[in-house]
């Protein structure tokens, strides 16, 4: 990147940082309804930051929850567009008591930065903001066409930036979107992600007795709902790791030889993976795929929650009139998930116990998303990221989903650069959320240096 470039950042360096406290200080919790103030004000803070890096019809979006953020600048005839996503909203920081400082107090320590939403998104986000500042200051131009798209509701599934995507096709139209929302596969690699599984989260709510009954008198004769639902999630997978809804895993495309190949080429250590990221006793899941396929290309289950009866302190004899269970699917490249939901209605139904009656709620539902990694922003992408790092770029799949790039993809036929700076270990979600300063530094740079690159 230009030396020019590269020096305003390292004489900002300071100031950098001081702004990305302030944002960090605003808990924009989207979820929470007594923090939507909180969320509006985040939402300013983004929009001003905008304008003061010289973007342009900067507009803060009213929609049904929290608004959306536009800016842009269109002066770089015949070079390329970009549209930058990232949102502003975060979750919420409980539980309070782990916390080593006030989640909305940001701190230094071991060259982190400690926060709730340092890396997911805000710290990730702002270098956007950042590194459009840092080129237009130096060259008082800009090497491609920009459009930004930020969002306040991406924690409680981006209902609103959905909506606004499929209605503006034409106001949002781009090149290539770039996104940094995901994290280096190992400090100090340089990390593209060209694959996402989809997620369909459910809720099955089951009923039995009319009302909460005494299980002294009734127990043995009254079905159980908790009982019926965990007779159920039982069969939904086999001790294996296997999920037993039929067709499921009739459109699973393991992935090319050469992908394939490529992850035994990454930095990654089982025993470690077991010991400082998972914490339990063994790893799980389907025999016969390693650790990468499982969590990358393959589908899965799971139950987040069950809730129902008496779990408070003591005892209380009762069989409970109701229960719920929170499930989720991942799904992979050319999975359905209309079909998938289908079948598991079906399931459901199928394998409800006697007695017991249920009802399965779609809560949100998204297919898979592959990138073409020869696609030419990718390539210029992974350069710029070798250029800062040092490293050649690898390429790797994500287990989590991110809806927002199906939307580019399906509304604009545009793929999304997943260039994230986070780190495996930064507790995204978790307490004690951390953002490595110099990542978010190389960020800015990274950034910048791919705009030049890919206006080239």
């Amino acid at each position: 990147m230009s030396q020019a470039t590269n020096s305003f950042i390292e004489q900002h360096k300071d100031r950098l940082l001081e702004e990305l406290k302030e944002f960090l200080r605003i808990p924009s919790i989207s979820t929470l309804p007594e923090h939507a103030g909180d969320v509006q004000r985040a939402a300013r803070f983004v929009a001003e930051s905008l304008k003061k890096a010289g973007l342009e019809n900067v507009e803060i979006i009213p929609t049904a929850k929290h608004p959306l953020v536009y800016a842009d600048w269109l002066h770089a005839s015949g070079k390329p567009t970009v549209l930058c996503y990232g949102h502003y909203d975060v979750q919420p920081p409980d539980p309070l008591d782990l916390w080593n400082s006030p989640p909305f107090e940001p701190t230094l320590r071991n060259g982190n930065i400690y926060a709730r939403g340092s890396a997911d998104d805000k710290g990730q986000m702002y270098m956007h903001v950042k590194a459009v500042e840092a080129l237009q200051t130096v060259n008082g131009t800009l090497p491609v066409n920009l459009k930004f798209l930020i969002e306040g509701e991406e924690e409680i599934g981006g209902e609103s930036v959905a909506k606004y995507v499929s209605g503006n096709a034409a106001k949002l139209k781009a090149d290539v979107a770039l996104v940094s929302d995901t994290e280096l596969f190992a400090e100090g690699v340089p990390t593209l992600c060209i694959g996402l599984r989809g997620l369909i989260y459910t809720e099955i709510e089951a009923r039995g007795p009319a009302r909460d009954l005494h299980s002294g008198i009734y127990g043995g004769a009254a079905p159980n709902p908790i009982f019926g639902l965990v007779e159920l999630l039982g069969k939904l997978k086999d001790a294996k790791g296997v999920i037993r809804i039929p067709g499921l895993y009739d459109d699973v495309e393991p992935p090319a030889p050469a992908e394939k190949h490529s992850w035994t080429t990454l930095p990654f250590d089982e025993q470690e993976f077991l010991k400082h990221e998972v914490g339990s006793t063994t790893l799980t899941g389907e025999a016969g795929y390693t650790v990468l396929e499982r969590v990358w290309a393959r589908p899965t289950l799971e139950v987040h929650g069950i809730a129902g009866g008496f779990t408070g302190a003591g005892a209380k004899t009762v069989i409970p009139a109701k229960a719920t269970a929170k499930v989720s699917m991942r799904l992979v490249p050319k999975q359905n998930p209309e079909k998938i939901i289908a079948n598991f209605k079906k399931f459901v139904q199928e394998n409800t116990p006697a007695g017991v009656e249920t009802d399965v709620r779609i809560l949100s539902a998204s297919p898979a998303v592959m990138v073409n990694p020869n696609h030419p922003a990718i390539d210029v992408a992974a350069h710029a990221f070798r250029d800062i790092l040092g490293r050649e770029t690898v390429f790797v799949r994500s287990g989590g989903s991110i809806p927002i790039v199906g939307d580019f993809a399906r509304h604009l036929s545009i793929p999304t650069i997943l260039m994230g700076f986070g780190l495996p270990d930064d507790g995204l979600h978790s307490p004690n959320e951390k953002y490595k300063l110099s990542n978010y530094y190389a960020g800015i740079m990274t950034i910048a240096h791919f705009f030049e690159q890919y206006g080239q």
